[in-house]
């Protein structure tokens, strides 16, 4: 084989690495991101969401799925080195350690409060379901039980 030949092999294999598709693979992508976006917002309109956990882990589940392609063709992640995998599992890691150290952390913060953080806290929410017809029918505080206000007739005197 001749320096020539070995010269060409050469940058024949740089041009096959560095060829990520072309247009074409980015348009599929662009159309899957486009699809993926219509079902969270056909999740997000939809009865599922009457159940909030089912709801928002199949929105979590098609934003994963978004993301990951975003990093992997726009980003090209896909045709990267190895050496992607020594920055992300650790980055990884550590983001689930610091979810699951804070969690107990943000879940017990009003065990230690004293009496005066007591005093000055707001009321914790009540939950309650109004979604349903009818559900203010019994609460005179509501805007749809208050009596209509009558005009004033501030011209009448004149």
């Amino acid at each position: 084989m001749s320096e020539e030949n070995t010269t060409d092999l050469a940058h024949e294999d740089a041009d096959a690495h560095h060829d990520h598709g072309g247009i074409v693979k980015y348009l599929v992508v662009f159309l899957i991101l486009f699809g993926l976006t219509a079902l969270s917002f056909g999740i997000a309109n939809s009865k599922i969401m009457n159940t909030p956990s089912i709801g928002w882990a199949a929105m979590m589940a098609v934003s994963c799925g978004k993301a990951m392609l975003v990093i992997l063709f726009f980003m090209h992640l896909l045709w990267e080195a190895n050496w992607k995998y020594v920055l992300t599992i650790p980055a990884s890691i550590m983001s689930v350690f610091m979810v699951l150290m804070l969690v107990p952390d943000i879940g017990l913060r009003t065990n230690r409060y004293s009496e005066e953080r007591w005093q000055h806290a707001p009321e914790p929410l009540q939950v309650e379901d109004t979604h349903h017809e009818g559900a203010h029918d019994d609460d005179p505080h509501h805007p749809h039980n208050q009596p209509e206000a009558e005009p004033h007739d501030s011209d009448a005197g004149h």
